[in-house]
């Protein structure tokens, strides 16, 4: 397949874009019209400013910004490590957030941010104790991280469980809540991504070109100078951080991180200047419209998981990836 040229590209991603977040704000249970969504937006204090503005608003710019984590963190990490089938969650992120929110969900301490708080800190505490084996090993190959990351989030995955028996009435709470969702978030949600996600993000948008490089393999990038080592373990740093910062308040959503970036691959090519850019707005766009679809597919405003939603559309999507990426080699 033949990379699209930019401008078109970079077109054809704003558009739907733009046509993503319109339909995003009218879609749901409750039907809202052109109009109304209108005057909700330029006027606050009308009937239906609390659906758009505080429900539906708050659940667009938290779908943007968690697909966009998800989708650049997934792009970096198969850089990294060398794995097409690298994804935000290889180095044991989801299972320390998980491991994080459901303790608080056994412990009763779940109101207000207390989940998003206990997840983002077991997501740190997995990534931190994955570094620290890497360390312990004096190796921080893309061999060492990934096995490292399947001993944390083996052992992780193995405590979730042990939980989940032991807690039996907590079990459709900590199910709910690994299948990831965007229901009953708000403002304080996306301000609670915001310290730690937003440096990861301008960190690694900064150092697209040291990713280029290490794209060609760590013994060539070392002959041009780039600090191997140094830039792997920063970079690795900054993707974790972004999932972190996303599955702290979105539980875990599979799928955005690992298809986006190969489709951004097989339409613009792999230069991560304009890779990672495409990766955020995809991203965000993938996971926005799986949230509508969330909201809306099951009658008399029930829900399901965002997760659900990713992981259905997920797997046919790799698969058509797969099949244009072979055509394409």
């Amino acid at each position: 397949m033949t990379a699209v040229p930019r401008p078109a590209a970079l077109f054809a991603v704003l558009a739907m874009l733009l046509l993503s977040a319109a339909v995003a704000l009218k879609a749901g249970s409750y039907p809202v019209r052109w109009p109304e969504v209108l005057a909700a937006l330029t006027s606050p204090g009308n009937d239906a400013a609390s659906l758009v503005v505080d429900l539906r608003l708050t659940r667009l710019v938290l779908a943007l910004a968690c697909g966009a984590a998800l989708g650049v963190a997934g792009a970096v990490l198969q850089t990294i490590l060398g794995n097409p089938l690298a994804d935000p969650f290889t180095l044991g992120v989801s299972s320390g957030a998980g491991i994080g929110a459901t303790l608080a969900l056994v412990s009763g301490a779940s109101g207000g941010l207390g989940v998003s708080l206990a997840a983002l800190m077991g997501a740190a505490g997995a990534v931190a104790v994955v570094l620290g084996l890497c360390w312990a090993a004096r190796s921080f190959s893309r061999e060492s991280l990934v096995l490292a990351g399947i001993i944390v989030s083996t052992f992780l995955a193995a405590c979730i469980a042990l939980m989940k028996a032991l807690h039996e009435d907590s079990v459709a709470s900590i199910v709910f809540w690994l299948l990831g969702s965007l229901q009953n978030r708000s403002w304080p949600h996306v301000a609670m991504m915001l310290p730690l996600g937003l440096p990861a993000m301008a960190v690694i948008l900064a150092s697209a070109k040291v990713l280029d490089v290490l794209a060609l393999g760590g013994e060539y990038a070392h002959t041009l100078g780039v600090r191997v080592a140094a830039c792997r373990t920063l970079l690795v740093l900054a993707a974790a951080g972004l999932t972190a910062s996303s599955v702290a308040v979105c539980g875990i959503i599979g799928f955005v991180g690992l298809v986006v970036p190969h489709g951004m691959r097989l339409l613009l090519g792999p230069r991560h200047g304009l890779l990672l850019p495409a990766c955020a707005v995809m991203g965000g766009v993938v996971l926005l419209w799986a949230d509508v679809a969330a909201r809306t597919v099951l009658a008399h405003g029930a829900e399901l998981p965002v997760g659900v939603i990713t992981a259905l559309a997920g797997a046919p999507a790799f698969c058509f990836v797969l099949l244009g990426s072979r055509r394409q080699a």
